[in-house]
Protein backbone atom coordinates (compact mmCIF):
# COMPACT_ATOMS: atom_id res chain seq x y z
CA UNK A 1 0.00 0.00 0.00
CA UNK A 2 2.85 2.36 0.92
CA UNK A 3 4.62 1.55 -2.38
CA UNK A 4 1.46 2.31 -4.34
CA UNK A 5 1.08 5.68 -2.55
CA UNK A 6 4.73 6.58 -3.27
CA UNK A 7 4.35 5.55 -6.92
CA UNK A 8 1.21 7.68 -7.21
CA UNK A 9 2.97 10.68 -5.64
CA UNK A 10 5.95 10.21 -7.98
CA UNK A 11 3.62 10.05 -11.00
CA UNK A 12 1.85 13.21 -9.87
CA UNK A 13 5.18 15.04 -9.50
CA UNK A 14 6.34 13.81 -12.93
CA UNK A 15 3.10 14.93 -14.59
CA UNK A 16 3.28 18.29 -12.82
CA UNK A 17 6.89 18.75 -14.01
CA UNK A 18 5.92 17.89 -17.59
CA UNK A 19 3.07 20.39 -17.48
CA UNK A 20 5.34 23.16 -16.19
CA UNK A 21 8.08 22.41 -18.74
CA UNK A 22 5.52 22.08 -21.53
CA UNK A 23 3.88 25.38 -20.60
CA UNK A 24 7.22 27.15 -20.77
CA UNK A 25 8.00 25.62 -24.16
CA UNK A 26 4.58 26.44 -25.65
CA UNK A 27 4.30 29.98 -26.96
CA UNK A 28 1.31 32.05 -25.93
CA UNK A 29 -0.47 32.02 -29.29
CA UNK A 30 -2.95 34.72 -28.36
CA UNK A 31 -0.10 37.04 -27.42
CA UNK A 32 1.85 36.14 -30.56
CA UNK A 33 -1.06 36.89 -32.89
CA UNK A 34 -1.94 40.11 -31.09
CA UNK A 35 1.65 41.28 -31.54
CA UNK A 36 1.84 40.62 -35.28
CA UNK A 37 3.20 43.60 -37.16
CA UNK A 38 1.75 45.04 -40.36
CA UNK A 39 3.64 43.55 -43.29
CA UNK A 40 2.81 42.69 -46.89
CA UNK A 41 -0.02 40.20 -47.15
CA UNK A 42 -1.36 40.86 -43.63
CA UNK A 43 -5.02 41.65 -43.14
CA UNK A 44 -5.24 44.87 -41.13
CA UNK A 45 -8.25 46.35 -39.33
CA UNK A 46 -8.12 49.95 -38.19
CA UNK A 47 -9.85 53.10 -37.08
CA UNK A 48 -8.86 56.35 -38.75
CA UNK A 49 -9.61 60.01 -39.12
CA UNK A 50 -8.67 61.67 -42.41
CA UNK A 51 -8.08 65.41 -42.45
CA UNK A 52 -6.38 68.02 -44.58
CA UNK A 53 -3.44 70.15 -43.49
CA UNK A 54 -5.88 72.98 -42.64
CA UNK A 55 -7.39 70.57 -40.02
CA UNK A 56 -10.62 70.04 -41.99
CA UNK A 57 -11.85 66.54 -41.12
CA UNK A 58 -12.96 64.75 -44.28
CA UNK A 59 -14.02 61.41 -42.82
CA UNK A 60 -13.67 59.20 -39.78
CA UNK A 61 -14.73 55.71 -38.80
CA UNK A 62 -13.81 56.10 -35.11
CA UNK A 63 -16.46 54.33 -33.05
CA UNK A 64 -17.96 52.83 -36.22
CA UNK A 65 -17.23 49.80 -38.38
CA UNK A 66 -13.51 49.10 -38.77
CA UNK A 67 -11.80 49.44 -42.13
CA UNK A 68 -10.10 46.18 -43.12
CA UNK A 69 -7.63 45.90 -45.98
CA UNK A 70 -4.82 43.64 -47.21
CA UNK A 71 -1.39 45.29 -46.80
CA UNK A 72 0.36 45.54 -50.15
CA UNK A 73 -2.89 44.91 -52.04
CA UNK A 74 -3.20 48.52 -53.26
CA UNK A 75 -6.54 48.85 -51.46
CA UNK A 76 -5.62 52.10 -49.69
CA UNK A 77 -3.47 55.07 -50.73
CA UNK A 78 0.22 54.10 -51.07
CA UNK A 79 1.44 56.65 -48.53
CA UNK A 80 -0.82 55.24 -45.82
CA UNK A 81 0.31 51.68 -46.60
CA UNK A 82 3.93 52.77 -46.20
CA UNK A 83 3.13 54.62 -42.99
CA UNK A 84 1.54 51.57 -41.38
CA UNK A 85 4.37 49.10 -42.09
CA UNK A 86 5.59 47.60 -38.83
CA UNK A 87 2.63 48.82 -36.75
CA UNK A 88 1.14 46.42 -34.20
CA UNK A 89 -2.35 46.19 -32.70
CA UNK A 90 -2.87 49.11 -30.35
CA UNK A 91 -0.32 51.31 -32.14
CA UNK A 92 -1.42 54.82 -33.05
CA UNK A 93 0.13 56.43 -36.12
CA UNK A 94 -0.03 59.99 -37.43
CA UNK A 95 0.67 59.58 -41.15
CA UNK A 96 1.14 62.59 -43.42
CA UNK A 97 0.69 61.63 -47.08
CA UNK A 98 2.02 63.91 -49.82
CA UNK A 99 -0.13 64.20 -52.97
CA UNK A 100 2.26 62.00 -54.96
CA UNK A 101 1.65 59.15 -52.45
CA UNK A 102 -2.08 59.89 -52.15
CA UNK A 103 -4.35 60.70 -55.05
CA UNK A 104 -1.66 62.30 -57.19
CA UNK A 105 -0.98 65.85 -58.26
CA UNK A 106 -3.60 67.81 -60.15
CA UNK A 107 -3.35 66.87 -63.83
CA UNK A 108 -4.26 69.92 -65.92
CA UNK A 109 -5.00 67.61 -68.88
CA UNK A 110 -7.84 66.13 -66.81
CA UNK A 111 -9.61 69.51 -66.76
CA UNK A 112 -11.73 70.03 -69.86
CA UNK A 113 -14.05 72.74 -71.09
CA UNK A 114 -16.99 71.38 -73.06
CA UNK A 115 -20.09 72.75 -74.73
CA UNK A 116 -22.85 73.16 -72.12
CA UNK A 117 -25.23 71.14 -74.30
CA UNK A 118 -23.17 68.02 -73.42
CA UNK A 119 -23.98 68.47 -69.71
CA UNK A 120 -27.50 67.90 -68.35
CA UNK A 121 -29.11 71.25 -67.55
CA UNK A 122 -29.61 70.41 -63.85
CA UNK A 123 -25.85 69.70 -63.54
CA UNK A 124 -24.71 73.01 -65.04
CA UNK A 125 -23.69 74.44 -61.68
CA UNK A 126 -20.36 74.63 -59.89
CA UNK A 127 -19.86 71.66 -57.57
CA UNK A 128 -22.17 69.27 -59.42
CA UNK A 129 -20.73 65.81 -59.92
CA UNK A 130 -21.48 63.81 -63.04
CA UNK A 131 -21.04 60.21 -64.01
CA UNK A 132 -19.54 59.61 -67.42
CA UNK A 133 -18.18 56.67 -69.37
CA UNK A 134 -14.77 56.95 -70.95
CA UNK A 135 -13.88 55.56 -74.38
CA UNK A 136 -12.74 52.35 -72.68
CA UNK A 137 -16.10 51.99 -70.89
CA UNK A 138 -14.63 52.87 -67.49
CA UNK A 139 -16.70 55.14 -65.24
CA UNK A 140 -15.47 58.64 -64.48
CA UNK A 141 -16.92 61.18 -62.06
CA UNK A 142 -16.03 64.69 -63.20
CA UNK A 143 -16.95 67.74 -61.11
CA UNK A 144 -18.25 70.95 -62.60
CA UNK A 145 -15.74 73.67 -61.68
CA UNK A 146 -16.98 76.54 -63.84
CA UNK A 147 -19.97 77.52 -65.95
CA UNK A 148 -19.62 80.39 -68.39
CA UNK A 149 -22.19 81.09 -71.08
CA UNK A 150 -22.37 78.06 -73.33
CA UNK A 151 -19.37 76.22 -71.79
CA UNK A 152 -18.89 74.06 -68.71
CA UNK A 153 -15.50 73.20 -67.21
CA UNK A 154 -15.20 69.63 -65.93
CA UNK A 155 -12.44 68.37 -63.63
CA UNK A 156 -11.78 64.64 -63.97
CA UNK A 157 -9.10 64.63 -61.22
CA UNK A 158 -9.86 62.86 -57.94
CA UNK A 159 -11.31 65.45 -55.52
CA UNK A 160 -8.28 64.92 -53.24
CA UNK A 161 -5.69 65.24 -56.02
CA UNK A 162 -3.03 67.79 -55.11
CA UNK A 163 -3.89 67.65 -51.40
CA UNK A 164 -1.73 66.58 -48.47
CA UNK A 165 -3.68 63.98 -46.48
CA UNK A 166 -3.33 63.49 -42.74
CA UNK A 167 -4.38 60.14 -41.29
CA UNK A 168 -4.64 59.56 -37.55
CA UNK A 169 -4.85 55.79 -37.29
CA UNK A 170 -5.25 53.20 -34.54
CA UNK A 171 -4.34 49.66 -35.63
CA UNK A 172 -6.91 47.34 -34.06
CA UNK A 173 -6.01 43.93 -35.48
CA UNK A 174 -3.34 42.36 -37.68
CA UNK A 175 -3.76 38.87 -39.12
CA UNK A 176 -0.50 37.69 -40.71
CA UNK A 177 -0.50 36.41 -44.27
CA UNK A 178 -0.89 32.67 -44.62
CA UNK A 179 2.52 31.00 -45.07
Amino acid sequence: MRQLRLATQASTVAILCLCIVGAQAMPDLSLASSQSAVQDGAQVSLEYTLSLDDHTILESNVGKELVTYRQGGHEIVPGLEKGLLGAKPGDKRHVVVAPVDGYGEVDTKAIQTVNASLVPEEARKVGAQLEAKGPDGQSAFPRVTAVSGDTVTLDFNHPLAGKTLIFDVTVVNVTPAAP
